[in-house]
């Protein structure tokens, strides 16, 4: 089974739509199967202590003016929409709050997203679980306590979902990535499992790809050097090229478990096993 392969813009973009669309661009020759953007309302997310606050940007001197400069609104998510229909390629989007959930209803998107800083936020948790919209759940943050919580809601809505293991550092460093909490999140909730990455490469990846993962999610980037706090943490055109080529070799690789001589070992065994 190939996994499902989310391209993250988030932010990336800058505010500017003909990133955007380079982004989706990237994604789509990649072979990815979505893109995600975030959605958020400023004045509900953040204090207006801290969106008054100083913050040199390429939008002005203020932390609103940053904030304002990388949101998108309605004219740019119906570009997205548009485009994405175009190049036949999924999109969706992570609110952060539950106006930006309801802003997103307007669209027919197939897929919710609930971003680890979110998951233990009960009331955007029930608005996503109600539209019973399969829905990616990253973890990172968060103990058992906090995912047994937020299942509890989409259980109790019959809302699908799948979980993706997550480690919330920017980059993660390759020793924080612990791979091994998916078999435990796997047994434990007895659903379905991914990875979300934050590494500077792509083997973490590609491994959890090995162990089991049916979704993957990566943040991606036209170049790592552009203004942005996430673009350090985001992977590249050729770097996601490479990725998809080695995540979707990997099903193939490691074939289907059974012992068997194939015909091209028993001519082998011919010119190598003299003594028979």
């Amino acid at each position: 089974m190939k996994p499902f392969v989310i391209a993250e813009i988030g932010i990336n973009h800058n505010g500017d739509i003909v990133i955007a669309k380079k982004l989706i661009d990237v994604a789509k020759n990649a072979g990815c199967d979505a893109v995600k953007f975030q959605k958020r309302t400023l004045d509900i997310v953040y204090t207006k202590e801290l969106l008054d606050s100083p913050r040199d940007s390429p939008w002005g001197k203020t932390q609103r003016d940053q904030k304002t400069g990388l949101e998108f609104g309605k004219k740019e998510y119906d570009i997205i929409d548009e485009y994405c229909k175009e190049k036949k390629i999924e999109w969706f989007a992570s609110a952060w709050d539950v106006e930006s959930q309801k802003f997103l209803q307007q669209f027919n998107l197939k897929f919710n997203k609930v971003a680890s800083a979110m998951l233990t936020y009960l009331p955007i948790l029930d608005v996503i679980a109600k539209e019973k919209k399969h829905t990616f759940i990253s973890t990172g943050m968060s103990s058992f306590a906090d995912i047994d919580r937020a299942l509890e809601i989409f259980r109790k809505n019959q809302c699908p979902f799948t979980l993706l293991h997550c480690v919330s550092t920017y980059p993660s460093e390759d020793n924080e990535c612990n791979l091994l909490v998916m078999k435990e999140l796997r047994n434990r909730y007895k659903c379905d499992v991914g990875y979300s990455g934050h590494e500077k490469g792509i083997l973490p990846s590609v491994l959890a790809v090995a162990l089991g993962a049916t979704v993957i999610e990566r943040h991606i980037t036209l170049d790592k050097k552009m203004y942005g706090s996430d673009q350090a943490a985001s992977i590249d055109e050729p770097e996601l090229q490479l990725m998809m080529q080695q995540i979707r070799a990997v099903p193939e690789i490691l074939g289907n478990g059974m012992k068997t001589v194939s015909e091209k070992e028993k001519g082998i065994a011919k010119k190598l096993r003299f003594f028979e």
